[in-house]
């Protein structure tokens, strides 16, 4: 007899690896949104002394 493929746990696995993938996209999104948000901070922050001194 030949053997048989598993497409079950290739189906598994492809279902794994698009996880992971959709989970790590999400991440970068997150990192990214996270440091528009402080730079936007840094900037603000330093235009408000500005503001202050003069």
């Amino acid at each position: 007899m030949l053997a048989r493929d598993n497409y079950s746990y290739k189906k598994y696995q492809k279902e794994l690896a698009k996880k992971k993938r959709n989970d790590e996209k999400k991440q970068r999104k997150l990192d990214k949104k996270n440091m528009q948000a402080a730079s936007a901070a840094d900037s603000g922050g330093a235009l408000n002394e500005d503001v202050a001194v003069v």
